[in-house]
């Protein structure tokens, strides 16, 4: 079944506000399920809460990112790995904000401010070409990969629960950057990523507050 610019355009829509108003499912069980609850103190709750908030926010932006990036590719199988990596990024979403939940706290209040920058940053890339754009992904990926990895250093040790988490999407984020890179990926200049990391610190100091 082909679909028009219109139908892509609210399809896009449907997505976003699924996204933005805390409505993602995950196709998966959460890595948590099967991990027993510890005993956290308050400190060791808001540390913890920080973290995943910082890692809900970075879904919202994944699921941006993919978003544009599927929309604006004229390439079949690029539309479709961006499409399914975009699907396991939604259950990084939906994990995320489930734990912030049992840690009784709460989403990023700049959660449409952070779907909507994202949201620019995958259309202006895809506008580069495919090979820029999935060279984005990669780097986007790595770059993901590293915090979530420095995140499993922070988390309090007794936290099973969310380092179950962190650990299967550190593992699925490797995996997308893999894919993109198997389909043609262009490595991007040093000033972008020396850009795209300084946005990413904005965004994680930002979101672990606010």
């Amino acid at each position: 079944m082909l679909f028009s610019n219109i139908d892509h355009l609210l399809l896009g829509v449907d997505r976003a506000l699924r996204v933005v108003t805390g409505q993602a499912t995950a196709r998966r069980p959460s890595p948590a399920l099967a991990v027993q609850e510890s005993m956290l103190s308050d400190q060791e709750k808001r540390l913890s809460a920080g973290l995943m908030r910082v890692n809900h926010v970075g879904e919202i932006c994944a699921q941006a990112l993919y978003d544009a990036q599927a929309q604006f590719t004229n390439t079949t199988a690029i539309s479709q790995q961006f499409t399914h990596s975009g699907i396991e990024e939604e259950d990084h979403l939906a994990w995320s904000a489930q734990r912030i939940a049992e840690l009784n706290s709460r989403p990023s209040l700049l959660t449409p401010l952070w779907y909507a920058g994202a949201y620019l940053c995958g259309t202006v890339a895809a506008r580069c070409g495919d090979a820029a754009s999935l060279g984005f992904v990669v780097e986007t990926e790595k770059q993901v990969a590293a915090h979530l990895a420095s995140h499993l250093e922070k988390l309090p040790a007794d936290d099973s629960k969310s380092r179950a988490i962190v650990e299967q999407m550190r593992i699925d984020e490797i995996a997308h950057g893999a894919a993109a890179q198997s389909l043609g990926a262009s490595d991007l200049p040093t000033p972008v990523k020396v850009t795209m990391r300084a946005m990413a610190k904005v965004m994680t100091s930002t979101a672990y507050y606010i």
